[in-house]
């Protein structure tokens, strides 16, 4: 079965900036990454390099900048009062996910003051071209819950 919009896809992937050692495994943990596949649950450049394939394809992906996420903005710093960050001893540099009004969000430590801290709220991986090894594990027809819901449900999915 070949990889299309509302099919369920599991998959082990390795990524890494490009000419660097990889950041992060899905074999690390030992579970396949199980997405809903044209619905967003990826990044478009990593989506459109599986399109098509089937379980049992193992493959490389360039993935730039552009279609990874997104460019490097300025201007996306902001000053957030340390209290927001619990009880985390923070320190420059530092990838933290910050609770907001609009759900998680990565941020990076810029600078740390005795009651705010500076953030960009850039993605860490924003303005960096990716490469992906990957492997697909299985596909299959997603379930009328799982379409009406938007992800995957069960192994390597959501659970409710």
């Amino acid at each position: 079965m070949k990889i299309e919009k509302d099919r369920v896809v599991r998959f082990h992937y390795a990524v890494a900036e490009t000419g660097q050692e990889s950041v992060e495994n899905s074999k690390d943990s030992g579970q396949p990454l199980a997405i809903l596949f044209g619905h967003g649950n990826i990044i478009p450049g990593l989506e459109k390099a599986m399109d098509g394939r089937e379980a049992g394809d193992s493959f490389k992906a360039s993935v730039p900048a552009a279609d990874a996420y997104g460019e490097r903005r300025d201007g996306l710093g902001q000053r957030v009062p340390k209290k927001h960050f619990g009880a985390q001893k923070l320190a420059p540099g530092m990838q933290v996910v910050l609770n907001t009004n609009f759900g998680p969000r990565a941020v990076t430590i810029e600078k740390v003051g005795m009651s705010v801290v500076d953030v960009d709220l850039n993605h860490p991986m924003a303005g960096k071209d990716l490469e992906f090894d990957i492997e697909i594990v299985e596909v299959r027809e997603a379930s009328a819950e799982e379409l009406a819901h938007g992800h995957v449900h069960g192994d390597g999915g959501h659970q409710h």
